[in-house]
């Protein structure tokens, strides 16, 4: 079969990215990807581009579902996780070369729904870099619409929330975007 040249290929494809043990214990937060801030990643203020956080973190997703048992076998099957929201904060600049670290925690799922939230870390001081909460929807992709994950998988995000539960709310997580005392919704300065 020949290589579809337009197909997007991960960082953790072909690669030895951590696999789901079910003797092993669930880290809490998960510690699944790392990466050095690449030259083409950074901007014209010197630091890495807003959408190459978005792009790190992706890649954090990525190794979460790889870790939990979707990768291109399980997409070939006609399922897959698609994003549907994400909040991104960013707290500090990355500059080229600087190490990565992120975390990620399950704050919540349901049958066709996940509730992840990222950090990103300097790999070398601990700073943090940046957070993003994201809310994922378990996908039929042949119809173009959500359904119930496998019950294997339903049961290993069993595992991984009870492990993340005992972890304290991120201090970001859940929160609305807006100007204190401005327009909100409605257009209009709160009085």
């Amino acid at each position: 079969m020949a290589e579809n040249p337009a197909r997007v290929v991960t960082p953790y494809e072909g690669t030895g990215h951590r696999p789901w043990d079910d003797t092993a214990p669930v880290p809490a937060p998960l510690d699944l990807h790392s990466t050095p801030v690449r030259p083409e990643w950074v901007d014209y203020n010197g630091h890495m581009s807003e959408s190459c956080y978005l792009r790190v973190l992706g890649d954090n997703s990525d190794a979460f579902f790889r870790y939990l048992g979707v990768d291109e076998e399980y997409r070939a099957q006609g399922r897959s996780l698609y994003t549907v929201e994400t909040h991104l904060h960013n707290k500090r600049e990355a500059t080229e070369g600087a190490p990565l670290r992120l975390t990620l925690r399950l704050l919540d799922h349901d049958t066709k729904r996940l509730h992840l939230f990222h950090e990103m870390w300097h790999g070398a001081d601990g700073t943090l870099l940046a957070a993003a909460e994201q809310m994922l929807l378990h996908v039929d992709t042949a119809q173009g619409r959500a359904c119930p994950l496998p019950g294997e998988l339903l049961d290993r995000l069993g595992t991984i929330q009870a492990a993340h539960d005992v972890l304290p709310a991120p201090e970001m997580a859940e929160k609305p975007i807006g100007i204190p005392g401005g327009r909100g919704r409605t257009g209009r300065r709160a009085r």
